[in-house]
């Protein structure tokens, strides 16, 4: 990252805008940064579980791949967003759903962090515990030791982890390819098709989830880029290493349950680094996998504190983070995600396929109305300043942003297949779990016909915080109401 050299190690800002004065980076580190939080154990797991319960090889290949291609779309349009607004993703939805209204979503998002916080902390200590020859407990103990660092350093320590994990990676995942290829007859595995609706679909949908999962939080770290960087290449760079990172990563995950013989569920590590053999290699590929969680489960923690500060700023006013508070909020998230995994940490693989599928229920028709919002109706134009004045032109709570929300949520219910929750239409489309797609399609229409009518005020431009004694927009103009 080309940081200046007087950019601090420590992140000072928080959930701040970022004066143009601060900016820095590149787009190489959008596509590092999200190829090094997907190219990692998680991922490989998600990928597994579309044969472990059931699905052909070839057919969940192509399922992957096609709902990588559609939940990282809309992943990287919120990418975009970053650059322009120099805001984190969800404070920008107080422009749909109100000053306090954004709460809502704001805290179902911060549940999902924690989720992915502490299934990843599971698969982590798994590492950490062969590798130190010490329990899972304690090594999900030590990596929750680690991301408290992290998180609290801030943007620039997570960038350049996310670049360091990037290049370990790709090596390790080279070489367990080319160890999975001298085991086994891919070829052969591809050759054996049985094609079926659901579990094709359930390929689908546990890419896409995968992807549209990143939606809240990927301008979180778009947001020190300039901005003049243009939206095309934020949204190819940061797209295409997640979809990349991801689809790699699922593909070996495929490829290691289908020869597991029935060995991969509940010995997810291991199974993986037993590809390699035993050794100093092992040993290795047991850090690269802690190594590699650290990113993203540094996302996901920096995440959840962005969230938290978001919540109380939106019914405090606007809200200035010391290093201490920082601290503490990362100590709290952290510490309840580390519980989890210490308590779950025994039936990991079929909790976390239900926990990812019914998250889609909430984040689908968030993504779709902050989406058509930003790019169909406000069209950038957003008024910065406004987001942190509850009297402003947003307002506390905007009922039309609330509504379609709420009605994004229930149109999925029928078509939702979970642990959870199993949905009465479920049953009748052959056990297919559609809900993301209807979460995805009808509040985005709703929500475009109902905006196009009755939205509130739109300010000519992007009206920015004062920098420098003066109100500008993007293009240097005077900021109009």
């Amino acid at each position: 990252m080309a940081a200046n050299d007087t950019t601090p190690l420590i992140e000072r800002r928080s959930i701040d805008y970022i004066p143009e004065a601060e900016r820095h980076g590149r787009l190489l580190s959008q596509f590092t940064l999200w190829m090094g939080a997907n190219l990692q154990i998680t991922a490989i797991v998600t990928g597994a579980l579309t044969v472990v319960l059931g699905g052909d090889v070839f057919w969940s290949l192509i399922g992957l791949l096609i709902g990588q291609l559609i939940g990282g779309g809309v992943m990287a349009l919120h990418a975009a967003q970053g650059p322009k607004l120099g805001l984190p993703q969800m404070i920008s939805s107080r422009v749909q759903f109100g000053v306090y209204g954004a709460a809502i979503p704001i805290v179902l998002v911060c549940l999902m962090y924690l989720g992915f916080t502490a299934t990843g902390t599971v698969l982590s200590g798994q590492a950490l515990g062969q590798l130190f020859g010490v329990s899972d407990s304690v090594g999900i103990l030590i990596f929750a030791s680690v991301i408290v660092l992290v998180t609290v350093l801030g943007y620039r320590v997570i960038h350049f982890i996310g670049r360091v994990a990037s290049v370990i990676g790709v090596i390790a995942f080279v070489y367990l390819f080319s160890r999975l290829m001298s085991q086994t007859d891919v070829g052969a595995l591809l050759q054996i098709r049985h094609f079926s609706w659901s579990s094709f679909l359930l390929a689908v949908s546990l890419a896409a989830s995968w992807q549209i999962a990143f939606g809240p939080y990927v301008a979180d770290y778009s947001r020190y880029l300039p901005s003049q960087t243009s939206s095309v290449k934020t949204f190819f760079a940061a797209g295409a290493g997640s979809v990349i990172g991801a689809q790699v990563a699922m593909v070996l995950g495929v490829f290691a349950a289908a020869m597991s013989n029935g060995q991969f569920a509940g010995h997810e590590v291991a199974y993986i680094v037993g590809l390699s053999g035993t050794g100093a290699t092992a040993a290795l590929l047991y850090f690269s996998i802690a190594f590699g969680k650290v990113t993203i489960s540094g996302l996901n923690s920096y995440g959840s504190f962005m969230c938290i500060a978001t919540i109380i700023s939106g019914f405090r006013g606007r809200l200035e983070v010391t290093r201490l508070q920082r601290l503490v909020f990362v100590l709290v998230i952290v510490g309840a995600a580390t519980l989890i995994a210490l308590l779950g940490q025994h039936s990991f693989l079929g909790a976390f396929k239900s926990f990812i599928l019914f998250l889609l229920a909430f984040f689908t028709p968030w993504s779709a109305i902050n989406l058509v919002d930003y790019y169909c109706i406000t069209r950038e134009r957003y008024d910065v300043p406004a987001l942190s004045d509850p009297n402003g032109r947003y307002g506390r709570w905007n009922l039309l942003g609330i509504s379609v929300y709420v009605f994004g949520v229930l149109v999925q219910l029928p078509f939702i297949s979970t642990k959870f929750y199993t949905g009465p239409l479920v049953a009748a489309l052959g056990d297919v779990d559609i809900s993301w797609i209807i979460g995805l399609v009808l509040p985005a229409a709703v929500y475009y016909v109902c905006a196009k009518k009755w939205h509130g005020t739109v300010p000519d431009h992007l009206i920015l915080p004062k920098e420098q004694g003066a109100l500008l927009t993007t293009d240097g103009l005077p900021a109009q109401a």
